[in-house]
């Protein structure tokens, strides 16, 4: 799996890698998880990403730094590298820079239909997450490479992207990997999980609770939605980031077969997050919109206002149903 990807490496020596913008337990965590591999074989690692790393993450610094990337610092790498992500205008202004400086540039990915122009692509939509990927990476290599501190970067993004295992992308293999993830960090489950949800903030509850009040239901149940203004982020003193997990809500209600948070950040448009849990293929239904991600969950953009884009995208999704 790993052969064009170990063949481009040679001859390199500083290799930067990137996490997507608003990053989340999976992209960390093989960010990590990779820099910690490079190292171990020689490279000179660099881990950037615009945006803050969420606080429940935090912890994972202690095992590699993430920095804020700067014109000079990607211009000083001799190859790219993207975790988690497998279209380059997600990481920011490395689009700009990579062109720039004609940068060799490689993706490690679990995200469908990636796009064309990177060098090496180590796409595997089947997979759970990219941390699995990554695992893969060292198992091929030298598993004996993975200590205790990565083998806790790597759990970490494969239970935060499978739902603590409760996706229909797990497999056999991903709960075998888990395993030997627990044996070699020697730690035990809940350590992990209790720094991943354990940590909240009661300004969150707060926006939680404004949030839940806004929850509508659509095509005879089906459909839930629900939305988040900044105006309701002000007056809880809190942010984009503490909206994370907020879908899961919407979702869990009896009868709802797909559930959509939406975003009104007073920036260029309405962000929001679709998931699933039926045989509705939310990527079909985010590509429409111009974006993506999985089957059960994905990403997309709509100009606005908020009205219009709840309108607009309960209609393409009743072709869903």
């Amino acid at each position: 799996m790993f052969k064009e990807f170990l063949n481009k490496l040679k001859n390199k020596k500083r290799i930067g890698v990137f996490s997507h913008l608003r990053p989340d337990g999976d992209c960390v965590g093989s960010q990590i998880a990779l820099c910690r591999w490079l190292e171990k074989n020689g490279y000179e690692a660099k881990a950037f990403n615009e945006d803050d790393v969420p606080l429940n993450l935090m912890w994972l610094l202690d095992y590699f730094p993430i920095q804020k990337p700067t014109e000079e610092m990607v211009a000083s790498c001799d190859l790219i590298i993207l975790v988690d992500g497998n279209a380059v205008h997600r990481f920011g202004e490395l689009e700009e820079w990579q062109k720039k400086y004609s940068l060799p540039m490689m993706i490690v990915d679990h995200h469908p239909d990636p796009e064309n122009g990177f060098d090496v692509m180590v796409s595997v939509p089947e997979a759970s997450s990219t941390c699995e990927l990554i695992y893969k990476l060292f198992s091929e290599h030298d598993a004996e490479q993975i200590d205790e501190d990565t083998a806790k970067a790597l759990y970490t993004g494969i239970i935060t992207d499978t739902g603590s295992l409760q996706f229909d992308s797990v497999t056999p293999e991903t709960v075998e990997i888990t395993a030997d993830l627990l044996r070699r960090g020697n730690f035990k489950p809940n350590e992990i999980i209790e720094e991943l949800y354990s940590n909240k903030k009661l300004a969150q509850y707060k926006l939680l609770s404004k949030a839940l009040t806004t929850i509508e239901l659509y095509q005879d149940n089906h459909i839930a939605v629900m939305y988040v203004t900044q105006q309701m982020m002000d007056d809880t003193g809190t942010s984009n980031v503490d909206t994370d997990g907020f879908v899961n809500y919407p979702l869990s209600l009896q009868g709802v077969k797909a559930a959509i948070i939406f975003k009104d950040l007073n920036e260029d448009g309405i962000k929001m997050s679709l998931r699933s849990r039926s045989e509705i293929d939310v990527n079909i239904w985010a590509r429409q919109l111009g974006g993506g991600g999985h089957k059960k969950a994905a990403g997309a953009w709509h100009p606005g206002p908020l009205e219009k884009a709840i309108a607009d995208t309960i209609e393409i999704g009743k072709k869903q149903l």
